[in-house]
């Protein structure tokens, strides 16, 4: 038995059986819920809240990550697309079209999470001329929840479809039928 027999037979690579994708998976997209635009969502809530030290904190941080997301979009965005594209496209085919699992796992992470990243482009977009003028707290948090329930609804509509395919493929592999 050589190395690779050896780590295989310790790894389940059938990414949908294994617990740990699926760690992974509710990993992800919490975090991506509690990161809006940079943002860690119990500042906003605390902003909210307390206001003070922590509003200050709010706008100041949504401004530093509204700049940085938008000049990665002006400066790179055209590489970005067409680099991500190739690569998801490569994964989708990959897996939907030839069958493998693991393509088919990653992608059904990543595709969201590059529709999660454009809804970001977006909402940076509107954030930025709104952060130029003077600005309540108040409203940079309104923004901020607003964004942030759009991901949320992106996860669940992920998650849903991750969990269904999960199902099938395991389903279609069971030993039991």
């Amino acid at each position: 038995m050589n190395i690779l027999d050896t780590i295989f037979s310790l790894i389940d690579m059938r990414s949908f059986s294994n617990l740990w994708y699926w760690i992974a998976l509710a990993v992800i997209w919490s975090s991506a819920s509690h990161w809006v635009l940079g943002v860690p969502f119990d500042l906003v809530l605390r902003a909210r809240r307390k206001g003070g030290r922590s509003a200050e904190d709010l706008v100041t941080l949504t401004r530093v990550n509204v700049a940085r997301i938008l000049i990665i979009g002006r400066d790179g965005g055209v590489v970005l697309v067409t680099v991500a594209s190739f690569f998801l496209s490569a994964l989708v085919v990959l897996g939907f079209v030839h069958g493998v699992e693991f393509a088919q796992a990653v992608s059904l992470i990543l595709v969201p999470l590059a529709f999660v990243g454009l809804l970001s482009l977006r909402a940076a977009a509107r954030l930025e001329p709104v952060l130029a003028a003077e600005v309540t707290p108040e409203t940079v948090a309104a923004a901020l929840a607003r964004h942030r329930i759009s991901i949320q609804a992106v996860g669940v509509v992920a998650i849903t479809a991750t969990s269904m395919w999960g199902m099938i493929v395991n389903y279609r592999f069971s030993t039991f039928f």
